[in-house]
């Protein structure tokens, strides 16, 4: 088995708001990983007392540990129940009914001998290398629609017919883009917070297929530096405009 994970903070100065895990069962039959993009609020109230990156590790840690010891809940039922015990830590201190109270997209994947199983919410993203070769990208795609309809993105958030964040609500999970494989079809999986996508969907420096051949060759710490350095050379994003010059990236590769 191989597993890489690699993250950094898009600036030195914040806490990076990225959660990135890996768990492999006692029994050694099997594994899950996790990665989140904590959403940065707007500066202003939120509601909330606690940080976005005490949210993800919380809410990474509790969907981490269902995913990997509860094979007879589905991976959305592992999210609601996470999101539940996360509010749960904290609705005694803060107004989780604040459209920007703490959230965060959501990578889940879990293999065993017989099956892959996985989830996405919101725009991070999960690769799949077929064992006959290609890659699948799963994408939770609704912002991207959004945006080519020029639609403002703010009053649609956790909403019908927008898209949607794991939060306060436990039955966001329902939205979530799921699905499972035979355990034979998959050779390896990587996930990517959109801070490391930005490779392919930013810079367009590859495609799906060919991120996931640097993934492969060189690991996740090289294709954040491959972000890093398309970012340096467009400081002003002249040439790629973006939101943040530099943005949180997550990267988890694993060969099952």
């Amino acid at each position: 088995m191989r597993i890489e994970l690699a993250t950094a903070p898009g600036d030195q100065q914040y806490p990076n708001e990225d959660y990135a895990s890996v768990a492999l069962p006692a029994s050694g039959s099997g594994g899950a990983l996790v990665v989140l993009d904590g959403v940065t609020p707007p500066a202003g109230d939120d509601g909330c007392v606690h940080s976005v990156s005490w949210f993800t590790a919380r809410l990474g840690g509790s969907l981490l540990e269902l995913s990997g010891s509860r094979r007879d809940m589905p991976l959305t039922q592992c999210l609601s129940e996470a999101i539940a015990r996360t509010a749960a830590a904290h609705s005694s201190t803060c107004d989780l009914s604040h459209l920007l109270t703490p959230q965060a997209t959501a990578v889940a994947a879990r293999w065993d001998t017989e099956r892959i199983e996985y989830l996405v919410l919101s725009d991070s993203v999960l690769l799949i290398e077929r064992a006959h070769g290609g890659v699948t990208p799963v994408l939770d795609d609704r912002i991207d629609r959004l945006r080519a309809e020029g639609r403002r993105l703010a009053p649609l958030r956790n909403a019908e017919g927008g898209f949607f964040t794991a939060a306060a609500d436990p039955a966001v999970s329902a939205k979530a883009v799921t699905g499972e494989l035979p355990r034979g079809e998959v050779r390896a999986l990587a996930a990517l917070t959109d801070g490391a996508t930005r490779w392919v969907e930013r810079f367009g420096e590859g495609d799906w297929a060919e991120c996931f051949a640097l993934l492969r060759k060189e690991g996740s710490q090289a294709l954040i530096d491959r972000v890093r350095a398309a970012e340096h050379a467009d400081p002003d994003g002249t040439a790629f405009p973006r939101g943040k010059t530099h943005d949180d990236a997550a990267v988890v590769f694993v060969e099952p």
